[in-house]
């Protein structure tokens, strides 16, 4: 009986097999670099592959992947990866997508403690707390939890135009989105949100920074 670490293995041998099969070439020319037009910065839940919800291939999307999608600006992790992902890759889109039945956003919604990503979790909460009225006025608990799904998605679009990353790129002149999709688990279709953002005219002035001048 092979063990589940064993399992991966053939999965691997037969996913070569397919490509192989699709594309004699496609993995040499994979490796002579990649150059993709979207970041992608998703939840971790291994039910949301990036990939594999928007029929996508290896080399086709940059992903970051966290605990609720989150873009927390002492994040260093994700800072370095939107910076390589703009600056270095030049990507046109970037993404952040949400979906429906996030253990995190559950998580936030309650007062059981977790563990360390407690810690983590208090970004979402501090989500609420800026939407309180609305988010306290669902009685519905899935109601409520879905709808925080999409507010934490907006905010974290937000988030990521407050960053001098985002914002110098479009000081430079490049062409660059953000964009706010939420995943439905239950059908397999991503909504969109309807909050892309594309230049600091469409921020408040109090976040937006002048060009740095070199």
């Amino acid at each position: 009986m092979k063990s589940t670490y064993e399992k991966l293995f053939d999965g691997n041998r037969k996913w070569v097999e397919d490509m192989l099969e699709m594309d004699p070439g496609f993995f040499e020319k994979l490796s002579k670099g990649q150059k993709p037009p979207v970041l992608w910065i998703g939840c971790s839940d291994s039910r949301v592959p990036a990939n594999e919800i928007t029929g996508t291939l290896p080399g086709e999307i940059f992903v970051h992947r966290n605990i609720a999608n989150m873009v927390v600006h002492t994040d260093l992790s994700m800072l370095s990866v939107v910076d390589y992902a703009v600056n270095v890759l030049g990507v046109t889109d970037v993404i952040v997508c949400g979906h429906y039945g996030c253990g995190g956003v559950m998580a936030a919604l309650g007062n059981k403690p977790n563990g360390l990503v407690d810690n983590w979790l208090r970004n979402i909460k501090d989500v609420y707390r800026l939407h309180q009225r609305e988010m306290d006025s669902i009685r519905d608990v899935d109601k409520r939890a879905a709808r925080l799904v999409e507010l934490n998605v907006i905010e974290q679009v937000f988030n990521l135009t407050k960053t001098t990353i985002i914002q110098n790129a479009w000081s430079s002149g490049k062409q660059l989105a953000v964009h706010g999709l939420v995943y439905d688990i239950a059908n397999g279709v991503l909504n969109d949100l309807k909050v892309s953002v594309s230049d600091k005219s469409e921020l408040p002035k109090f976040y937006v920074m002048d060009p740095v001048v070199n």
